[in-house]
C-alpha cells in the first residue's frame, strides 16, 4: 500500500511540472529586438528559407530576420564590413572561407561539450542516414539539457530509427522536451493521449501547445470544442494566449525581413 501511494504522488507531482505552462517557447527571445521568437516550421533546419529564425554558426545564438536584415541594411548603407548581428565576429568573404570557418568553430564547440553543437551535429549525421552516431550526439545533448534534442530522441524512438522502437522511452522524450517548452512535442504527447483514450490529459497538452503559439494544436481543440470535447471557456482562452503568442512574434522589422528573403531566395531561383 506504501509503494502504491508513493507511486501515486510522485506521479501526481510529475504532471504538476509536465502541465505547467511554460513562460515561452523553447527558443525564448530574440536577443537583440528581445521580441518572443517565432516557432520554426522544422526544428532541424534553422537556416531554411522558410524559416522565421536564423542560427548564427559563429556565436550559437538564435536570431529573428528582423535582426539579420536591420543589420544588413546598415552595413550596406554605411559600407560597413559584414559583421554577425550579435557577437560582430566578422563574416568570411567567400563560401569555401565560410565553410572552412564554420566547421573550425564547430569542433570547437564540440570539444567543450557545446549542446547546441552536439544537437547540430546530430542533425548531420540524420539527413546522411547515419542514425546510430545522430543518436549518440542527441543523447549526449539531451543530458546536458538541449531541448531539441530531448524531442529529436522522442521521434528516434517513437520510429524506431537507430534505436528499438520503445513508446515508454518516447514518451519521457517528448516530455522532457514539452516541459523544456516545445509546443511540437507538447502537440504528439496530445495526440498520443488522445489515441489513448485519455481526452482530459490530451487537451490540457493541446490548450499549453496553442498558447505557446502553435497553429496545429489550436486546429485540434477547435475540432474537439465543435465535438463538444472541449469547453466554451477552455477554448475561448486557448485562442486569445495563441493570438497573443503569434501577434508578440511580429514587428515592421520582421516582416521587412521576411520580404527580403523571399526576395533574395526568388531572385536565387
Amino acid at each position: 500500500k506504501h509503494k502504491r501511494e508513493c507511486k501515486k504522488r510522485a506521479a501526481e507531482l510529475r504532471d504538476e511540472i509536465l502541465f505547467r505552462q511554460p513562460e515561452s517557447s523553447r527558443l525564448g527571445d530574440c536577443p537583440i529586438c528581445c521580441l518572443p521568437l517565432p516557432i520554426p516550421c522544422d526544428v532541424q533546419k534553422h537556416n531554411c528559407s522558410s524559416s522565421p529564425v536564423i542560427s548564427m554558426h559563429c556565436c550559437s545564438q538564435v536570431i529573428c530576420k528582423g535582426c539579420y536584415y536591420a543589420n544588413r541594411m546598415r552595413e550596406r548603407e554605411q559600407s560597413l564590413p559584414t559583421l554577425c548581428p550579435y557577437c560582430r565576429h566578422p563574416a568570411p568573404k567567400t563560401e569555401e572561407a565560410w565553410k572552412e570557418e564554420t566547421e573550425k568553430r564547430r569542433m570547437k564547440r564540440l570539444e567543450a561539450n557545446d549542446p547546441v553543437a552536439l544537437q547540430e551535429l546530430g542533425v548531420d549525421h540524420y539527413h546522411d542516414g547515419d542514425y546510430g552516431s545522430s543518436i549518440k550526439c542527441w543523447r549526449k545533448a539531451a543530458v546536458l539539457g538541449d531541448v531539441v534534442s530531448h524531442y529529436q530522441m522522442s521521434i528516434m524512438y517513437r520510429e524506431g530509427k537507430g534505436v528499438q522502437k520503445d513508446m515508454k522511452k518516447a514518451i519521457y522524450h517528448a516530455e522532457q522536451a514539452a516541459i523544456g517548452g516545445d509546443p511540437k512535442a507538447r502537440y504528439n504527447l496530445g495526440v498520443e493521449e488522445m489515441n489513448n483514450g485519455r481526452i482530459q490529459r490530451a487537451v490540457r497538452h493541446h490548450i499549453i501547445a496553442a498558447s505557446l503559439g502553435y497553429e496545429k494544436s489550436l486546429e485540434v481543440l477547435r475540432k474537439h470544442y465543435a465535438a463538444g470535447c472541449v469547453q466554451k471557456n477552455d477554448f475561448a482562452a486557448a485562442l486569445r494566449a495563441y493570438q497573443a503568442a503569434v501577434d508578440a512574434t511580429k514587428s515592421p522589422q520582421r516582416e521587412k525581413g521576411e520580404e527580403w528573403y523571399r526576395l533574395k531566395n526568388h531572385w536565387k531561383c
